[in-house]
């Protein structure tokens, strides 16, 4: 296990459950708890949370990200600043990986689903809160059109997210993909296809430096 890594990158080691056996996650996140009060483990199933709650019974288990976590900080007082925001219900598991992650990471997150192209409406009524954020995740599938209108409404840098929903043509992620790739509106930048962990994190990391900017100029 890298236990420097939280020296280096100011939060430990997270842990891709994916590919990995019940017993190898439980004897991973026994290593990490020993050494941290915090650990995130991504992508990972009912099956090795319960295997992992025999080592480490205050882990919980996040279902809707399939994320376990444990966090055993007191009184974490987490800094506001990250808007996460998803076009439909279908895009919830990995708008739920970027808020949660973000979360552990030490940020509070106002979370703003349902917010699709389809009712531009719906997104407009949430307006005042987005151009309050610092940073802003937009998870989308389809034609993966929202990060774009979210750039042109807010001075914030926004993370883009395509998600794999969405019909034949959508190629599993690749059609929202390069349609946040080729965005007009400055200020986009881009993770992998269902990557919510990789934008909650960076989010994270934007969020905290600029408060620690901000506090420094003071």
């Amino acid at each position: 296990m890298d236990h420097h890594r939280s020296l280096r990158k100011g939060f430990p080691e997270v842990v891709l459950g994916e590919g990995k056996t019940p017993q190898q996650v439980a004897e991973i996140c026994q290593e990490l708890a020993r050494h941290s009060d915090v650990f995130l483990v991504t992508r990972t199933s009912e099956e090795a949370f319960r295997a992992v709650q025999v080592r480490v019974p205050e882990a919980v288990y996040r279902a809707t990200a399939c994320f376990i976590v444990l966090d055993r900080r007191q009184d974490l007082e987490r800094l506001p600043g990250i808007a996460v925001l998803c076009g439909g219900t279908a895009d919830l598991p990995v708008a739920e990986e970027a808020a949660i992650t973000a979360e552990v990471m030490g940020c509070e997150v106002q979370r703003v689903y349902d917010v699709g192209v389809a009712g531009l409406h719906r997104l407009l009524s949430h307006l005042p809160l987005l151009q309050e954020a610092r940073v802003l995740v937009v998870v989308a599938g389809m034609e993966g059109a929202l990060p774009s209108l979210v750039a042109g409404l807010v001075s914030a840098p926004v993370i883009a997210v395509p998600t794999s929903i969405g019909y034949g043509a959508g190629f599993g992620g690749l059609a929202p993909l390069l349609t946040m790739l080729t965005s007009c509106a400055p200020g986009v930048a881009v993770v992998n296809i269902d990557n919510g962990f990789g934008a909650g994190y960076m989010a994270a990391v934007i969020n905290l430096l600029a408060s620690q900017e901000s506090q420094a100029t003071r």
